[in-house]
């Protein structure tokens, strides 16, 4: 899918660029694949400077998801719906409720298990693989699959987009650093491959671009 040349490229310039410019960001110092999951759920759709301060008082509060589950479901959604998308209060709880259950207390470690957990789709359930487990798996949020198909010129149909931003994912990871480019890809994306206004002269991947290129 993509010529070897071109992936190697892509890979180095990405992680090189994640080393200088990486955010600092509370959930990257931990491998606890509960509190991982937290953030994840909590960043979904909210900017990620709100996020930090609810994702502290929840691990505070809560610190495993025993504790979680112990709690009406009342008092988490107090922590989490002031970040508006007030669901995710019940997905936490949810989550929780099963792991403390279901799994005797521990994170479930496989991708099917991880996607019996309420709230948990292919996205989150990558990133807590990935973040915590440091397995090789893909991961596609909105950032990354812009970035993505920006890059490498996708422009199929949405339900074979998704598809193929998906196999692009996975395959642009190195071995064994799946962590790393991950994390790097999200913040490409974030921060300088944006919706509006793309940082396009800050881009360490500008040369080989093609959205670039039908930029002119």
């Amino acid at each position: 899918m993509i010529a070897p040349g071109r992936r190697r490229s892509f890979q180095r310039r990405v992680l090189a660029w994640y080393a200088a410019h990486g955010r600092d960001l509370p959930w990257r110092k931990t491998r606890d694949p509960y509190a991982i999951l937290v953030s994840e759920i909590l960043s979904h759709q909210t900017q990620i400077a709100r996020v930090i301060p609810v994702y502290e008082a929840l691990l505070k509060r809560y610190p495993t998801a025993q504790a979680m589950a112990l709690a009406p479901v009342e008092a988490v959604k107090a922590i989490t719906d002031p970040l508006g998308y007030k669901i995710r209060g019940q997905w936490l709880h949810g989550a929780a409720l099963q792991v403390a259950d279901r799994f005797g207390g521990v994170m479930p470690q496989t991708l099917p298990e991880l996607r019996q957990l309420p709230g948990i789709g292919p996205y989150t359930a990558g990133a807590v693989m990935s973040f915590a487990h440091q397995r090789d798996a893909a991961v596609l949020d909105t950032n990354v699959a812009r970035l993505l198909r920006r890059y490498f010129g996708v422009t199929a149909a949405a339900s074979a987009r998704t598809h193929e931003l998906w196999s692009l994912a996975a395959a642009v990871i190195p071995k064994g650093k799946g962590y790393l480019i991950n994390q790097a890809l999200m913040d490409l994306g974030a921060m300088i491959c944006r919706a509006k206004a793309p940082r396009c002269n800050a881009c360490p991947l500008r040369r080989s671009c093609d959205f670039r290129r039908e930029r002119g």
